[in-house]
């Protein structure tokens, strides 16, 4: 079985345009989240999945740079363009990350593709973003092959073909076998997500804190420091995620 985790991205987020070409301890934000996606265990093969826009022809060179595949697709339908990188990687297993999560954390990522291995086929997709407990910005889903295509194949909204899941999780939950993945507690109120000036100033001040650029850090010790450290929750505490 190969498992590839695909990366999606692009220049011109609605909110704040370029985030993933920012700097972030001295190096975009993007490269600081696929070096740490690079130490899941549980994955064969990193594909970011940018748009066909000009402006990603930058994303593109920053994946090669980092020895890491990259696909182009649509830019509103971002369901075609996951199932065409699963397709140009063979993918049997996909897992799904976006790329404003510079806080990722690779045990908790693989985590979550545990969950779907292990039912050994009695699951088509597994996650820990339906029950939230951890905090935004450590989301990953992870899915079959076959539940991807079905998806692509069947989904017709707007608001399925770009947000990729939205199909599963809330148009037609019940043609899908789902698990979740939860905390040993409820961090659900932290935002460790980039969408916000707020947001990237914050994942800044922890990255220079903890010399998250020049070493690693799982997301334990990075949670004990922001709890014994509230002054930084406040930072983006006024920050709403968009609806869908």
């Amino acid at each position: 079985m190969k498992r590839v985790l695909i990366v999606q991205a692009r220049m011109t987020s609605t909110r704040l345009p370029g985030k993933v070409l920012m700097d972030l301890a001295g190096a975009p934000m993007l490269t600081q989240q696929l070096r740490r996606l690079k130490r899941c265990k549980s994955v064969d093969e990193i594909v970011v999945a940018a748009t066909e826009n000009a402006a990603d022809e930058a994303i593109r060179a920053l994946a090669a740079a980092e020895g890491v595949s990259c696909f182009r697709g649509s830019e509103n339908d971002v369901l075609s363009r996951y199932a065409g990188a699963a397709r140009q990687a063979q993918a049997d297993l996909i897992v799904r990350v976006t790329s404003d999560c510079p806080l990722i954390d690779p045990e908790q990522t693989d985590r979550v593709v545990r969950e779907l291995e292990d039912s050994k086929g009695a699951c088509d997709y597994a996650s820990n973003v339906i029950e939230r407990t951890f905090p935004r910005g450590l989301d990953a889903e992870a899915m079959t092959r076959q539940a991807l295509e079905r998806m692509d194949r069947e989904a017709k909204s707007p608001p399925a073909r770009e947000h990729v899941t939205y199909y599963l999780l809330k148009e037609h939950p019940e043609l899908f076998k789902t698990r979740i993945v939860v905390d040993i507690e409820d961090n659900s109120d932290l935002r460790w997500t980039v969408d916000t000036p707020e947001d990237l100033e914050l994942a800044r001040r922890l990255y220079a804190a903890l010399d998250l650029g020049r070493k690693f850090l799982p997301y334990r010790d990075i949670l004990a420091y922001v709890r014994k450290t509230p002054e930084l929750v406040a930072i983006n505490a006024e920050v709403r995620q968009k609806d869908v």
